[in-house]
């Protein structure tokens, strides 16, 4: 059985910080594969400057390129919204039995995850490998047995700054991936 991770977000641009993480995971930890699952609605974040899905989904894809660890997929496109990662799993493990889903998250999302809709659901059916973001130590679920919290650099890039950015006019070619970046630029996102 494959094990797979799911780092689902709205990579609302994909950047380095997020290719670097996915990078470490398959390095790093028993992951045989990431896929990248483009979110088309947060529940809990304000979706004022969300970009619609087909361009995230499509600088994902150029982010990712043809790096066999990783993959790309919009199935919470396909799903009611907004989107809730237990549905998003269920479905997942009902597509491929092949597969053992692991979820990754980072430290802030392991510390409001009792806010999610059915969060028992997923500690009690999948692993969740836990990143470590400023300023955040997971809480009270910090020690579930379902939960790993890893290692993992800590770097200091977000979607929001770049978003800031590219409104102001500055150039953040080096903050994501090249072809990423390129298709950003051409077709004057966020700007």
């Amino acid at each position: 059985m494959k094990t797979v991770g799911i780092y689902s977000g709205s990579f609302n641009p994909i950047h380095h910080g997020h290719v670097m993480l996915a990078n470490y995971l398959v390095e790093f930890s028993d992951l045989d594969e990431l896929w990248f699952v483009v979110s088309p609605q947060n529940p809990l974040k304000q979706t004022a400057d969300l970009l619609n899905d087909k361009e995230r989904l499509k600088m994902v894809q150029l982010a990712v390129g043809d790096d066999p660890r990783f993959r790309v997929s919009d199935v919470e496109m396909h799903l009611p919204t907004p989107s809730y990662t237990i549905n998003t799993l269920t479905v997942l493990s009902e597509q491929y039995p092949d597969c053992r889903f692991v979820f990754i998250c980072g430290m802030d999302s392991l510390q409001n995850l009792h806010h999610w809709r059915e969060y028992q659901k997923i500690l009690d059916n999948y692993r969740l490998l836990v990143f470590p973001r400023e300023g955040y130590d997971g809480g009270a679920l910090a020690h579930h047995p379902s939960v790993t919290i890893l290692k993992t650099p800590i770097l200091e890039i977000s979607s929001t700054f770049i978003r800031q950015c590219v409104k102001e006019g500055r150039d953040v070619r080096h903050f994501m991936p090249e072809k990423a970046f390129r298709y950003m630029d051409e077709n004057h996102l966020y700007g």
